[in-house]
């Protein structure tokens, strides 16, 4: 058997270097969520089966690494073709959402978490997207009010201001949508509500395609003559500074629902004033969000020059009382940090509080056994003292070696041989 010494493919190694910029980033995250009174909780990587393929996942319940059930269940499986009882969980909402269902009676209300781990999905590779990555996410859970959107977008973009910041960007956008006013739209340009999904997925594409693909999209359906161009009419004024209140009062005023334009502008300006001058916060018809489970507004931010959104997220206020018998209002925010750690390492990033000084002790591999007792008992003696300090083997390319110690800070490096004074 030949081994591979590559990992799978869409998995990633992490040398010593990428790992600090990891941990930097995670570090800033985590020190701002705090800020605004998000504390961290974990969930299990591995979840039932069922809470995976609900029909909350969207388009990532097609992605699932499947767990084959074990043992005689797996034989019994084989028969009924059920083989799996569990998966890798793909996102950490669902998850969310059950262990809140399991820990409502032990929790504040309303809650506000912090979840970082790995998911997995079984996608196609690309830049910027991997089978396996870190996903970092922050949600409220017992708000209905839009507090809980702005306390989520202006820490969010708060967080991401102080990340890019190190690379020298300042700007990126906030794009702001409903759920509702999507739906509102779809009903006055003439669509069913069984079409709704469909139309969305093709709205979706506008960004790519622009809306003339998007028209052509919908015009091969046997949607309601002339839906379509009614439809794509609605967007005419958008992306020109409208408020959202105007917006919708031109588009679908008789279909979406009082207060909901209102509170989209109030989220808004609210969010401006806690953010700097180079966030741009807009609303953004044309926002769709791919997953089925959120029931009201949307957001995702953007950077220039990229062809993918670094955070987004929105209202799922009934996903919860999927797991229980009790319904519980929810609004949270997914940060893309692989995304933001690809963008950091394009731009250049370098690692602003790198750690310097230091003692290295390289012993000669002739100094005998009986010396090592000493060398570590000097180290250990420095490392009280609060010094950094590695010990190794002296190599016979030893210029090569003190190079590399020196470009990893340290300052001190003292060779030991069978005669050295220590």
């Amino acid at each position: 058997m030949t081994f591979i010494a590559t990992p799978v493919k869409g998995m990633n190694d992490f040398l010593p270097s990428d790992m600090r910029l990891r941990e930097h980033v995670l570090g800033l995250i985590k020190k701002t969520y705090a800020g605004y009174g998000f504390e961290q909780i974990e969930t299990p990587a591995v979840e039932h089966i069922e809470n995976l393929t609900g029909k909350v996942g969207g388009e990532n319940e097609k992605l699932i690494f499947k767990i084959m059930k074990r043992g005689r269940e797996l034989e019994k499986g084989m028969e009924s073709g059920e083989i799996a009882d569990s998966g890798l969980r793909y996102d950490l909402t669902v998850p969310l959402a059950r262990y809140y269902a399991n820990h409502r009676n032990e929790l504040p209300s309303p809650l506000k978490a912090l979840q970082i781990g790995n998911v997995w999905r079984a996608d196609r590779p690309q830049k910027g997207r991997f089978r396996q990555f870190t996903q970092c996410d922050i949600d409220i859970i017992g708000d209905a009010s839009i507090m809980a959107e702005i306390e989520l977008i202006g820490a969010t973009a708060g967080m991401l201001t102080r990340i890019f910041s190190e690379v020298g960007v300042k700007e990126f956008t906030v794009h702001i949508n409903d759920r509702r006013i999507l739906k509102a739209m779809a009903a006055a340009a003439g669509f069913s509500p069984e079409d709704y999904d469909e139309v969305f997925i093709a709205l979706d594409k506008m960004d790519k395609i622009g809306a003339e693909g998007v028209g052509e999209i919908l015009r091969e359906n046997s949607y309601p003559e002339g839906a379509a161009d009614r439809y794509l009419a609605m967007f005419s004024h958008a992306g020109d500074g409208i408020s959202c209140e105007n917006f919708c009062g031109e588009a679908c005023p008789d279909t979406l629902e009082s207060g909901v334009a209102k509170g989209i502008d109030t989220i808004m300006e609210s969010v401006r004033l806690m953010t700097d001058e180079g966030v741009s916060i807009v609303f953004d018809p044309t926002l769709v969000r791919g997953m089925s489970y959120y029931t009201g507004t949307i957001f995702e931010i953007t950077i220039d020059h990229y062809n993918f959104s670094i955070a987004g997220g929105g209202r799922y206020d009934e996903m919860i009382g999927r797991f229980s018998n009790q319904s519980a209002c929810a609004c949270g925010f997914s940060i893309g940090f692989e995304r933001i750690v690809t963008i950091l390492k394009d731009l250049g990033w370098k690692e602003p509080n790198a750690q310097s000084g230091g003692t290295a002790l390289l012993v000669d591999e002739k100094s005998g056994f009986d010396r090592l007792g000493e060398v570590f008992a000097l180290a250990s003696s420095l490392r009280k003292e609060g010094t950094r300090v590695t010990v190794q083997p002296l190599k016979k390319n030893a210029k090569f070696q003190v190079e590399t110690l020196e470009k990893s800070g340290y300052d001190v490096i003292r060779k030991i041989y069978g005669d050295t004074q220590l």
